[in-house]
């Protein structure tokens, strides 16, 4: 009987003898069993099964008792160590002190201590017992450092506010501002007796100056020029928050423009004054009127006009009416009693930063608090200096700079970058913590940075790999077959991509065009890559880095010394020189429309009307030839035509033959008469057909980036 179900079930008959071993002879009758298998066959059935899946185990399990483990309670191992405090026992086991309390009563039942907060528990059994009384296992650590939960901060920071007696008065800082061509440095060359706009490139102020100037009335004031073109927003800001008194200039032919709107916004997000000086008065058919209404529809409501905000009529370029200006301003810096602490530690702020090839890397620094001298250490943002020099605004070295005079300062080990807050140290070692301590901080930034991507690309890796695990499953035993052959480890990208590097004069120029180059949107055509920036000259390593990565150079306002020059044409390096930041720009843009394939347009060539349609012979067998006259342009044998009924396209393609009383020909001009007939004999053309001749030439594309201005 054992025998006949084993043989029924399993098919037993189809495997050899191998598989099985003789009973020993006793005088029974045995048969052959299964004992000591000479090799292991599993023939489970189970192994041929399709695993199932969570929905059909559920419909399976519908209706039936399903016994479900609960999870292991009191899994939680907490890290305990010597002379632990009631709190900290708490927070470890993150319970409130209550609790410890309570458990404290059985843990601790002899003694007669008093458990408060902060008591120190010394027998380190008591500490165990509590663990456990809670539900938790525990293991010894060391404890924690305080240091290291709570770091020191070691950066330098500005000190507190001065007390009044320490205060004196101090010289105004005015910021001129207002839209591209309005006459913002010719101002500041007639109050100042100079012509620095005959040396800017382009007639437009693409740098922020900082200049001390000394009134017709005396009095001493501190003048910021800023750039009127769009694409120096962020010097406009930088200028609007270091100052006192902001000017708007404010051209009376064209009124109130674009980023004179801007310089607005900017003076009242700053809390600043302003003072409205209305140029070019003296060219015929100026309205200064409309221009007082127009700053009125901005919320600048002028003297004239019933507000409380100081307009002067001047013209910057014959020299009129600066008198007024000069008293306006004056009259404005004693209203708001500026003054400051001499004293002290120096603060201030980095107005521009550059490298000079001569003297090495140099920076514009306006004093806002303290006196800036030969030999002080200070810090600003990722660098810091050793003073060695100091130059004011006409050139001449000077000791020392009190607060609100714009200085010059030579001496730095790295280039600060404007915008950065300027802070006095003790010492050298001193200023090596704080960068120390500012590059641990970026250091964590990009941790933290760089963790939220990698969560990302985690995230979306672990999504990948649950379907794939969910599509295995479901196939049960079969293997899954990978799709398509095996990617490459490194994949070619012959997607369009123009590499460029920077390298301007100072870092606010640098600064604009990486803000223009950061508008770009059209990455889906053509990829734009920074690879670097800088500030300086074109070295031989920019040079190197664009030959690694086909990258051209776009030299602002900086040379390419002769040697480098050469290593450029030798390496292949294209590099480009501009001194106007909108020629720049529309350099790249040229550069991109160059990289974008090129697409097909139509070229009509010309037009036939379809007079009548007539059978010829051609061989043995009657083609269709349709009578045509061209009535505009030419067209072409080896062209491609288009034939349209009423307004409905009902053939495209090309021609089989062409001729012209009864001579094939190549050409048909205007005027004359022809036969056409069409490559598909099956088209019928009708009279009253409209035969239109055109060609597809290549179109050089143009790319729609739009930089603002």
């Amino acid at each position: 009987m054992f025998r006949s179900v084993m043989l029924k079930w399993l098919p037993l008959k189809h495997f050899k003898n191998e598989y099985f071993l003789q009973a020993p002879e006793t005088g029974k009758n045995y048969t052959k069993i299964f004992c000591n298998y000479k090799r292991h066959l599993s023939v489970a059935s189970i192994n041929f099964k399709k695993r199932k899946s969570s929905e059909e185990k559920a419909v399976e399990n519908q209706g039936k008792r399903v016994i479900r483990y609960a999870p292991k309670a009191g899994t939680e191992v907490v890290g305990i160590w010597r002379n632990m405090t009631v709190q900290e026992i708490a927070n470890v086991l993150k319970k409130d002190v209550d609790h410890v309390f309570k458990a404290l009563e059985f843990a601790d039942k002899n003694s007669d201590t008093y458990y408060k907060e902060d008591t120190v528990i010394h027998n380190p059994q008591i500490i165990r017992d509590v663990v456990k009384i809670s539900g938790c296992r525990f293991r010894i650590i060391a404890r924690p450092d305080e240091d290291i939960d709570k770091e020191e901060n070691k950066d330098a920071v500005p000190a507190p506010p001065a007390p009044p007696e320490a205060l004196r008065p101090r010289p105004p800082i005015v910021c001129v501002m207002g839209h591209v061509d309005h006459g913002k440095t010719t101002l500041l060359d007639a109050l100042r007796d100079t012509s620095v706009v005959d040396t800017e490139f382009g007639g437009i102020t693409q740098h922020i100056g900082a200049f001390e100037v000394t009134l017709s009335s005396g009095e001493r004031a501190t003048f910021l020029d800023t750039p009127g073109h769009a694409a120096f927003g962020a010097m406009r800001s930088r200028g609007a928050l270091c100052t006192d008194v902001v000017v708007l200039v404010v051209a009376a032919d064209d009124g109130v423009m674009a980023q004179t709107v801007e310089s607005v916004r900017m003076a009242r997000a700053a809390n600043v004054p302003i003072l409205v000086a209305i140029n070019k008065i003296d060219k015929p058919g100026v309205n200064i009127d409309k221009t007082l209404r127009e700053l009125a529809q901005h919320g600048v409501v002028c003297e004239a006009l019933g507000g409380d905000v100081q307009a002067v009529g001047v013209s910057a370029l014959r020299r009129r009416h600066l008198g007024a200006l000069v008293e306006a301003l004056v009259l404005q810096a004693q209203l708001m009693d500026l003054k400051a602490d001499p004293a002290g530690y120096v603060e201030g702020v980095v107005i521009e930063a550059f490298v000079d090839p001569r003297t090495g890397k140099q920076a514009t620094v306006l004093v806002q608090r303290g006196t800036l001298r030969k030999g002080c250490v200070i810090v600003a943002g990722n660098a810091w200096a050793k003073v060695r020099v100091l130059q004011n605004s006409a050139g001449m070295i000077v000791e020392s700079a009190s607060p609100a005079t714009p200085v010059l300062v030579m001496g730095w080990r790295e280039l600060p970058a404007a915008g950065d807050t300027v802070l006095e140290v003790e010492s050298e070692k001193r200023a090596g913590e704080v960068m120390r301590w500012r590059h641990n901080q970026r250091m964590k930034e990009k941790q933290e940075s760089d963790l939220e991507a990698i969560n990302i690309k985690e995230s979306e890796h672990q999504a990948v790999y649950r379907q794939k695990l969910a599509q295995k499953r479901s196939l049960g035993r079969f293997r899954t077959r990978q799709e398509g052959p095996r990617q490459k480890m490194i994949q070619e990208d012959n997607h369009p991509t123009l590499s460029v590097i920077v390298k301007g004069d100072v870092d606010g120029s640098v600064e604009a065009i990486l803000d223009i180059l950061e508008t770009y949107d059209d990455h889906d055509r053509v990829r734009l890559e920074l690879v670097s920036y800088g500030v300086g000259q074109v070295t031989p390593n920019d040079v190197e880095v664009a030959q690694a990565f086909n990258a051209i150079i776009y030299a602002f306002n900086v040379e390419c010394p002769p040697s480098v020059a050469g290593d450029a044409r030798a390496a292949g390096v294209q590099v480009t020189h501009h001194n106007v930041i909108y020629k720049l720009v529309d350099a790249v843009r040229d550069q991109i429309s160059a990289r974008l394939p090129r697409s097909q347009q139509e070229e009509p060539l010309g037009e036939a009307n379809v007079l009548q349609h007539f059978h010829v012979s051609e061989g043995k067998k009657k083609v269709p030839v349709a009578g045509c006259r061209c009535v505009k342009g030419a067209l072409a044998r080896n062209a491609l035509y288009r034939v349209v009924r009423g307004q409905e396209v009902v053939y495209e393609g090309k021609l089989a033959s062409m001729k012209h009383l009864k001579e094939e020909v190549t050409t048909i001009k205007r005027d004359m008469e022809c036969g056409l007939r069409f490559e598909d004999p099956n088209f019928i053309m009708q009279p009253g057909d409209t035969v239109v001749c055109y060609k597809m030439v290549d179109v050089s594309s143009t790319t729609n980036w739009d930089p603002g201005f």
